[in-house]
C-alpha cells in the first residue's frame, strides 16, 4: 500500500496567514476608499443644503415682499365659462392694461374648470379699470370682477378665545333623565 504524502500543518498555517493578511489589505484599502467616498458625499450633501437654505431665503423674502402688491394687481372673474381659454381672457382684459398672468382654476381631481380665474396686471390703474368691465360678456356669460380677495391666516387675526375644549355648561343637562343617580 502506497503511502499518503501527508502535508506539513505548519506550511498551511503559513499560507493561510499569508492570504488572510493579502485579504486583511485588501478589506483595509475598500473601507478606506468607502470612508473618504462617504466623506466627500456628506460634504456635497451639506452644500447643496446650504445652497438650498440660501435659495429659500430669498425666494421668501423676494415673495414676502411682492406678495402685497401682486394681490393689490390682481383680479377675480367669476361665472367663467368652462371651455375659455387663458389666451381669450387674456383678450378680453386686453383693453384694460398689460396682463401679467392668467390663472383659470381648475378641480385637482378631475383637471376640469371651476368657472373661475384670477388675472394680474403690471399695475393698480389697469387693475380698476378692469373692475369696471365687471357685468361685461364672455361667451354668452355675464363676467363677475372684482378685486382679489386677500386670504389673512388665522393667526395673524389675533383676538378671540377660540373653540377650546369645552367649558362650562350651565346647570342641567337637557330633559329626560329623570331623577336619581346619573353618573355621566
Amino acid at each position: 500500500m502506497p503511502q499518503d504524502e501527508e502535508e506539513d500543518p505548519t506550511t498551511n498555517l503559513e499560507e493561510d496567514e499569508e492570504d488572510d493578511e493579502e485579504d486583511l489589505e485588501k478589506l483595509q484599502a475598500e473601507i478606506a476608499r468607502m470612508e473618504e467616498e462617504a466623506a466627500r458625499i456628506t460634504k456635497e450633501t451639506e452644500a447643496l443644503e446650504q445652497e438650498d437654505n440660501n435659495k429659500n431665503n430669498k425666494t421668501v423674502s423676494k415673495s414676502a415682499d411682492n406678495k402685497p402688491a401682486r394681490d393689490n394687481c390682481s383680479i377675480y372673474v367669476g361665472q367663467v365659462d368652462y371651455s375659455a381659454t387663458p389666451e381669450e381672457l387674456l383678450k378680453h382684459f386686453d383693453a384694460c392694461g398689460t396682463v401679467e398672468r392668467v390663472t383659470i382654476v381648475c378641480d385637482k381631481y378631475t383637471g376640469r374648470p371651476k368657472g373661475f380665474a384670477y388675472l394680474e396686471f403690471q399695475n393698480e390703474a389697469a387693475v380698476e379699470n378692469a373692475v369696471k368691465m365687471d357685468g361685461s360678456e364672455f361667451k354668452g356669460r355675464q363676467l363677475k370682477v372684482t378685486h382679489k380677495r386677500v386670504n389673512v391666516p388665522a393667526f395673524q387675526l389675533g383676538g378671540g378665545r377660540g373653540r377650546g375644549r369645552g367649558g362650562f355648561r350651565g346647570r342641567g343637562r337637557g330633559r329626560g333623565r329623570g331623577r336619581g343617580y346619573h353618573p355621566y
